[in-house]
């Protein structure tokens, strides 16, 4: 691998690194807060998406990039205060219920709006091209791309002062562990529980603003994200926003550096000194190659984390 193809591997990896982790932070502070694993979460980024899709057609993307997260966010506490809260008491087993079947239901009316096919959501003008300063130096990045781990990095350094420099976030993590306590000083818990679901889900929609034109705006990209934020979020640890942070860098750079790697088992095991062909136990799996088998990756990541270390990178080991 070429210093060109390696450098321009890793900025990918980071940027859709960072992409999963404005999905996994929004989910891990609303799983955190309320122990809630909104199963809807992806179909937010999704409403996102479309929903700058259309600001865009009519008053531009930049405008989009703030009302369509704004939206997404009080779509959210909607959702969480006529919805959620009336399911709350029946215990986590519903709330699982419930949020599987808004998932549906976003769907089908994502599809009954905007159709069944891509949307043209397009990258911006401004940002459709190649670094230039990047690109004097030999290297060719997408300037959108660079744009994306900005964002995301903004949005990190923003959650952290939020939570850890403001009164509103001292009352957010108390009322983590002593809800109770913070009712009894004069705070609004059911409040607070809507606001962090709505910002989980901003969260959610802002994501699906910067990374819709991206990549595919269709339907089924909620479903093509899903399943690898949970991954995230589980390898990082539930509920711990600096292991989905981890976690998020470490997947993206193997779903990068995974796609163009040409090594295999069998190429591993020759430069090793050991004598394999294709009359060799188990030829079909050692001779194939890691871009063969990294969509697969990150799940046999989470099979190794599961068995090796159940409560993830970060998780905090339950009394």
């Amino acid at each position: 691998m070429t210093a060109e193809l390696f450098f321009v591997q890793l900025l990918n990896g980071l940027s859709y690194g960072l992409l999963l982790f404005m999905l996994a932070a929004g989910l891990t502070l609303i799983f955190s807060m309320m122990g809630v694993l909104n199963f809807a979460h992806t179909s937010f980024y999704m409403i996102g998406a479309y929903l700058a899709h259309q600001i865009s057609t009519w008053v531009g993307f930049w405008a989009a990039l703030v009302l369509a997260p704004l939206a997404v966010g009080l779509l959210g506490a909607a959702v969480e205060h006529w919805g959620l809260r009336r399911v709350h008491k029946w215990g986590h087993v519903p709330e699982l219920l419930f949020t599987f079947g808004l998932s549906y239901i976003i769907f089908e009316l994502v599809q009954v709006i905007w159709g069944r096919a891509p949307v043209p959501y397009r990258v911006p003008e401004q940002l459709d091209g190649p670094v230039g300063w990047l690109q004097a130096l030999g290297f060719t990045f997408p300037a959108y791309r660079l744009f994306m781990m900005a964002v995301a990095l903004l949005m990190l350094g923003g959650l952290w002062l939020l939570l850890k420099r403001t009164r509103t976030g001292l009352v957010i993590q108390a009322a983590l562990t002593h809800p109770e306590m913070v009712e009894a000083l004069g705070h609004n818990v059911p409040r607070v529980f809507m606001l962090v679901f709505g910002a989980g889900c901003a969260l959610a929609g802002l994501a699906g603003v910067i990374g819709g034109n991206a990549f595919v705006t269709e339907p089924g990209m909620a479903g093509t994200v899903g399943a690898i934020v949970f991954v995230v979020i589980v390898f990082g640890g539930l509920g711990s926003l600096s292991g989905a942070f981890i976690a998020s860098l470490l997947l993206g750079l193997v779903d990068a550096f995974g796609k163009t790697s040409g090594a295999s088992l069998a190429g591993l095991l020759a430069s090793l000194g050991a004598e394999v062909t294709p009359q060799t136990f188990g030829w079909p799996l050692l001779s194939m190659t890691m871009s063969q088998v990294a969509p697969v990756l990150p799940y046999l990541l989470l099979v190794l984390i599961l068995m090796f270390r159940p409560r993830g990178l970060m998780g905090k080991r339950e009394s």
